[in-house]
């Protein structure tokens, strides 16, 4: 059966396959159009199947907010050559529409969601794998409720967040600055008391390492200062070898600080109990600093020049902030 540009056409436009590729399967299906929409399914199954092993760093996130819902999606290809093409990021838009309209509860429903082809969504996805020849995962679905949510995409398509809120009369404008917060700041969490106790500990304990180091340090510099010697020329072995030869230090003064080096780390190790509280303060005061950096209401709002936290800026406008979810292809 001879196959027209005008099968062609109508199958391209209903499988948004290549022309050659329509045609192809149309030959092969004698005319047929389901067997053809069969074997270009089967393509793609057979395309996802050998590229499984490839890594699809690229695609397109997309936000959207309706009322009391907001979602993200995020399906990925293989190169930024397809996931800047229209029939890709139209294919993202109609899975978030998907989402929107059924609110499925994890990702792996969303999948499984029978669309208007009689596909459901991962089918539509292997199916577009099988026209662009590259690897395609729909990698990230996440959502939030609220009485007011709202959602930001970054240009690029690369980026987008949603934001929930407690006021289904929340300020627009309020709202949206938070979601470009997120976008631009990307917190780790709402406030500290959202923050894992485990993470919380594995930051102090960081913090208190840090702390004890740079207090021997300093006991260390001290001393070497105290025996004519400066402490840059010393900082390392190389240092002390290169500089004798230059003659900036003499090889007395050389043996001297590599001792000193030695023996005041010891002495100020030792020492280090009776700082305790000290070390304690401190270590304390870099884990506020890392809240008020990475959790958004303590965060400075950037969407204007009043250097005021974001949870200050929402009490102006009577707003309360619920929850945030933020995805991108980006590495931040």
């Amino acid at each position: 059966m001879a196959v027209t540009l005008a099968d062609i056409k109508k199958l391209r436009e209903i499988t948004g396959a290549g022309m050659m590729d329509v045609k192809k399967a149309l030959e092969e299906a004698n005319g047929d159009f389901e067997a053809a929409k069969d074997l270009l399914r089967k393509r793609g199954q057979a395309i996802a199947a050998k590229r499984s092993d490839r890594e699809a760093s690229e695609g397109c996130v997309l936000a959207k907010a309706e009322g009391e819902f907001a979602a993200i999606v995020a399906l990925k290809c293989e190169t930024d050559f397809v996931a800047k093409n229209a029939d890709f990021v139209a294919l993202t838009k109609k899975i978030l529409d998907i989402a929107m309209a059924n609110k499925p509860a994890d990702l792996e429903a969303l999948k499984a969601i029978k669309t208007e082809e009689g596909l459901t969504v991962a089918e539509l996805v292997t199916e577009r794998s099988g026209v662009t020849g590259e690897k395609m995962e729909l990698s990230d679905y996440v959502f939030l409720k609220g009485a007011k949510t709202d959602a930001y995409n970054h240009l690029g398509n690369k980026l987008s967040t949603i934001v929930s809120f407690g006021e289904a009369d929340a300020d627009h404008e309020a709202v949206h600055g938070v979601a470009m917060q997120v976008a631009a700041m990307n917190p780790l969490a709402l406030d500290a008391d959202h923050i894992p106790a485990e993470v919380k500990e594995r930051e102090l304990a960081v913090n208190v390492e840090k702390t004890r180091a740079e207090e021997i340090a300093k006991y260390v510099e001290n001393a070497i200062r105290k025996a004519g010697i400066n402490p840059a020329h010393v900082d390392t072995d190389d240092h002390i070898e290169s500089n004798t030869a230059k003659g900036w230090l003499t090889p007395e003064q050389g043996k001297l600080a590599r001792e000193i080096k030695v023996s005041a780390a010891a002495e100020a190790e030792a020492n280090l109990e009776k700082q305790a509280k000290k070390i304690e303060m401190i270590s304390q005061g870099r884990l506020q600093k890392y809240f008020k950096e990475n959790t958004l209401m303590d965060q400075i709002y950037v969407g204007n020049d009043d250097k005021v936290s974001v949870k200050d800026f929402l009490a102006k406008s009577h707003a309360t902030c619920i929850d945030f979810k933020r995805v991108t292809l980006n590495q931040d």
